[in-house]
């Protein structure tokens, strides 16, 4: 990889973009950390960035050559806001955007499917990052992670459905390739775990790591959609329903190459995620 210009990373505080920026920073590239509150990123640049904010956006696109681009969050159809803040991008001088999508949502698909289509006509460099479900979504404020702390159970409509779960660090190590390889990707990159794993097997390792029991509480599609409207837009919370029916029927039951290809390493397994981040956590 070689030095490049200055690369925007939305949401520098959260899940991915948070990792994004550091290793950004690590590897001796210019970072600009975007936030709601322009939070202080160690090695990076702060500049204020909201989605719902469209006078934010130019400063935080000035002086950028590529940008890492995360979708507002909650929102089932972030084209509205995400395709004009694209073309102020490619206005601005922007060359590359890597998009945060999902392994469950194609391009054209809903959501940011629809920003995927529409990636290849606005950038020459582009890439699409379609990760598989994340590891940390149990653990902190997650609503899995607050369920097995409260009640030691993680309620999902997936039934036996298979998921290759990914670490954050994986994505976070293929998304900083996509923005700085001299090649630029140019496609779609679905970045898995190395092994499916059932709902029920992650309520088992959590189990055998904490001490803690932990079960899988197997929720209708209708039953899902109404638990997680009691947060969420109905809407929202119906496509993500609709994502773990999708699991149920065998959508995830895969594994790809794309985090040993792209890094040169294999990708982490969830056991040696949960030693890691859910043993400082179990309740004694």
């Amino acid at each position: 990889m070689t030095t490049h210009g200055t690369t925007l990373v939305l949401g520098a505080t959260g899940t991915t973009g948070s990792r994004v920026a550091s290793r950004l920073a690590a590897g001796g590239h210019r970072v600009r950390a975007a936030g709601r509150r322009a939070t202080t990123v160690a090695g990076a640049r702060s500049v204020r960035f909201d989605w719902a904010d469209p006078t934010t956006f130019d400063e935080a696109l000035s002086g950028t050559d590529r940008v890492y681009l995360l979708p507002p969050i909650g929102s089932s159809e972030p084209a509205a806001v995400m395709l004009p803040l694209l073309e102020r991008a490619r206005t601005a001088g922007v060359r590359r955007a890597v998009l945060l999508s999902s392994s469950a949502i194609p391009a054209g698909g809903p959501a940011t499917g629809q920003i995927h289509e529409a990636l290849p006509g606005l950038f020459d460099e582009w890439a699409v990052l379609r990760p598989s479900w994340f590891m940390q979504n149990f653990t902190g404020g997650h609503p899995h992670a607050q369920s097995i702390r409260v009640d030691g159970t993680v309620s999902t409509a997936t039934g036996a459905g298979r998921v290759a779960f990914v670490d954050a660090d994986d994505i976070a190590a293929v998304a900083v390739h996509a923005l700085t390889d001299d090649r630029p990707p140019n496609t779609d990159l679905v970045i898995t775990g190395p092994q499916p794993l059932s709902y029920g097997d992650i309520a088992a390792v959590v189990t055998e790591v904490t001490g803690r029991t932990v079960t899988h509480r197997q929720l209708t599609y209708e039953q899902m959609r109404d638990h997680l409207a009691s947060s969420m837009p109905v809407e929202f919370a119906a496509l993500l329903a609709g994502l773990d029916r999708a699991i149920a029927e065998g959508s995830e039951d895969r594994t790809t190459d794309t985090v040993h290809r792209l890094t040169g390493r294999p990708p982490g397994t969830f056991r040696a995620f949960a030693e890691r981040e859910l043993t400082a956590t179990a309740p004694n």
